[in-house]
């Protein structure tokens, strides 16, 4: 047994049965007082009325309990200690406890709050039962990022079963999860896009979308909502939840507003969390190949290669240049029922009809080779192997177009004729590629301007001088943006390819070993256009510009590409370094608060009224705003409902820092959902330390 001060407490106020106290060594606060008051036989609330009077600290008053003072100190803190955030100003938090001897929790909750510690008195059980009440749900972190977002999210129903796991996540079926999920698929479909992307960023999480072929930010997530939306996901794509520390893939069929929708998930551990993606693919898409806008000479050195009865015919790019949709679409064009079609795929991306289709499935023993050698005996007269990744997929590929088969394949080079070495690498022999190879397509795809596009006119831009004098044209059209296009000037792709078409000479100089040049060479004599001639085509025409052909097919020149340029260093250093944007429109303000920001290594940006905010976070980085109440054009007010009301921006945490001595002014904040309230003239130590408490409170190292 040892000592408490429960015990001194009650010895001192003379309380009978003092004397009887004993104490286990290592006994909780809570069950210390549950000891105390069956030994004492007294009321709880006299025994915090005397440990009150013995500490000289009031005892707490529940109806005093501000709301947004919960939102400065995290859950976690608020369950580790058994404690109560009760009220709170520019200086201090008020905090009930029943254990006023802890003097860490003074020390974490400051550090939490970036304000001095008030401690009031209370029961264990009053404690936990007011954190019950203001604390009940673990979904707190996603109804708080929910609230004030007009989604109108609909119902996505699963199409397959969830599997036992469901059983043991229940948890995880709870209505913010869903609908926060719900949220970010359907608009990830509403806006095109191919891919979402969940990974952690520096202030918790990021969902971004891959709308056509290029990455947008659709919100930031709190670090446990993140986590939970993951999990989520992982539930529908029947992947193991409990399984952090290994990749997983999984799929899964969803109904979107009537419609269904595939889903293939990849997740990977990355630092203490995971990353998602999940891939999106309508399979009610019908892609011909006349449905791929390919260019006329280009279409028709395909076809040729399409009209071969055997041999082997790659597509080659980078993945997500669309090499699977080109081969779907000569699959439609050469299933004309003649014909006996098989595939081997790892994922199954389309179903096509009348066509047998293999999933590649390596637990189970069904490899791209096993499946191939499989295929054989069943006499097909086209096969389409989704890749070839290993010397077994590509000898057995090599074989079935030796022996009547016509074989179609990805392969992943930087163009067309980069596809004989790389067979070479994977051990095939030069003499059987030569004879065997019927012809390679090298593809990209590279964004169409939008409708908003506009002519070039008159005197061009200094990029766009650059980029002409770089490629010999001038560009037609410049992209401009709207809300159709989501700002960027592009909707939708459309596909640059070169095709070879293998011949004599072409056989020969693989057979002896000639070296890339000559092959390239050899293949333009033969009628192949380059791919940059191709996109410079389609800029000519006004289909795209200079600046998205050299974002997809421009190389860098004059610099190692292993080496990193003191510019690249410098960006790299400043991406690490948090992004804090000052809104207001006072000068001296943003003077002040830019010199404390920066002497404590923050990147700042400024606004002087919330329409420049609002349109500078666009695409743009920010762990933290700084928002004046009263500003021209776009009050403080009005741009914290903007930015709360905006999946993109809802999880940015907000500090509204102002000169208004109206305490309706920090109630509306608070509700309107800003994560502090701070008034001016700026303190720059309490300043700083009300920053660094928000941007840890939002889950930033």
């Amino acid at each position: 047994m040892s000592a408490h001060w429960l015990g001194t407490v009650a010895t001192r106020a003379g309380l009978k049965g003092a004397e009887r106290l004993s104490f286990a060594a290592g006994m909780t606060n809570s069950n210390a007082w549950r000891h105390a008051l069956n030994v004492l036989d007294v009321d709880a609330q006299v025994l915090a009325s005397l440990v009150a009077r013995h500490f000289r600290l009031p005892t707490v008053r529940w109806d005093e309990v501000s709301p947004q003072s919960q939102r400065l100190v995290p859950e976690k803190l608020v369950r580790q200690y058994q404690i109560m955030p009760l009220r709170d100003n520019d200086r201090h938090i008020v905090v009930a406890t029943s254990d006023p001897t802890n003097y860490e929790l003074e020390q974490a909750v400051s550090f939490a709050a970036g304000r001095q510690v008030l401690l009031e008195i209370a029961p264990p059980t009053d404690i936990e039962r007011s954190i019950s009440e203001n604390y009940a749900s673990t979904d707190a972190a996603v109804e708080t990022l929910l609230r004030g977002i007009d989604s109108s999210v609909g119902e996505i129903t699963v199409l397959q079963d969830t599997g036992p796991e469901a059983v043991a996540a229940r948890e995880l079926e709870a209505t913010p999860v869903v609908k926060l999920t719900n949220l970010i698929i359907q608009e990830a479909i509403a806006q095109r896009a191919s891919d979402v992307h969940i990974e952690p960023a520096p202030a918790g999480g990021v969902v971004r979308f891959r709308v056509d072929g290029v990455l947008r930010q659709f919100m930031a997530l709190p670090a446990a909502a993140m986590t939970r939306v993951i999990s989520r996901i992982k539930i529908i794509s029947r992947i193991d939840i409990a399984d952090r520390l290994r990749p997983h893939d999984g799929r899964a069929r969803v109904l979107v507003n009537g419609r269904p929708f595939d889903l293939r998930t990849s997740t990977i551990p990355v630092r203490d969390t995971e990353k998602a993606v999940l891939r999106i693919l309508d399979p009610n898409r019908s892609i011909r190949l006349a449905d791929l806008e390919l260019p006329d000479i280009e279409a028709a050195r395909f076809r040729q290669l399409l009209s071969y009865r055997d041999g082997i015919v790659l597509v080659t790019g980078p993945t997500g240049s669309g090499k699977t949709t080109t081969l779907y679409g000569a699959l439609r064009e050469v299933n004309t029922g003649n014909v006996n079609i098989s595939t081997v795929e790892d994922p199954i991306e389309y179903e096509l009809p009348g066509i047998a289709q293999i999933q590649v499935e390596t637990k189970r023993g069904v490899t791209f080779g096993s499946a191939l050698r499989a295929l054989l005996r069943q006499d097909p007269d086209i096969i389409l192997v989704g890749e070839v990744r290993d010397h077994d997929t590509a000898r057995m590929a090599l074989q079935a177009s030796m022996t009547g088969h016509l074989v179609f394949s990805t392969l992943h080079t930087n163009d067309a004729v980069g596809v004989v070495p790389r067979l070479v690498e994977l051990g095939l022999d030069r003499a059987a590629i030569a004879s065997s190879l019927r012809g390679a397509v090298g593809q990209r795809l590279i964004r169409r301007v939008c409708t908003c596009a506009v002519p070039v006119q008159g005197d061009l831009t200094s990029n766009e001088k650059r980029l002409a004098e770089t490629y010999g044209q001038k560009p037609a059209v410049r992209a401009a943006g709207c809300a159709r296009c989501g700002e960027t000037g592009y909707r939708g792709r459309i596909p640059v390819l070169e095709v070879l078409v293998n011949t004599p000479h072409l056989q020969e100089l693989i057979t002896r070993d000639a070296s890339v040049q000559e092959l390239q060479k050899a293949a333009i004599v033969g009628g192949m256009r380059p791919m940059l001639r191709v996109a410079l085509d389609r800029a000519a025409s006004g289909e795209t510009t200079l600046e998205e052909i050299e974002r997809v097919l421009g190389e860098n020149t004059g610099t190692d590409a292993h080496e990193e340029t003191p510019a690249a260093v410098a960006t790299s250093a400043a991406e690490e370094q948090l992004h804090v944007l000052v809104v207001d429109d006072d000068e001296e303000t943003r003077i002040v608060a830019r010199a404390v920001l920066q002497q404590h290594a923050y990147v700042v940006d400024e606004a002087t009224n919330g329409e420049i905010a609002i349109r500078q976070l666009e695409g743009g980085r920010c762990s933290l705003i700084l928002l004046d109440l009263d500003m021209p054009v776009m009050d403080g007010r009005a741009t914290l409902r903007r930015l709360k009301s905006s999946p993109a921006t809802a999880g940015i945490p907000v500090i509204v820092l102002t000169g208004s001595d109206d305490p309706s002014d920090e109630i509306d904040a608070m509700e309107a959902g800003a994560e502090d309230y701070l008034r001016k003239p700026i303190d720059p130590a309490r300043f700083i330390a009300r920053v660094r408490a928000t941007l840890r409170r939002a889950g930033t190292a």
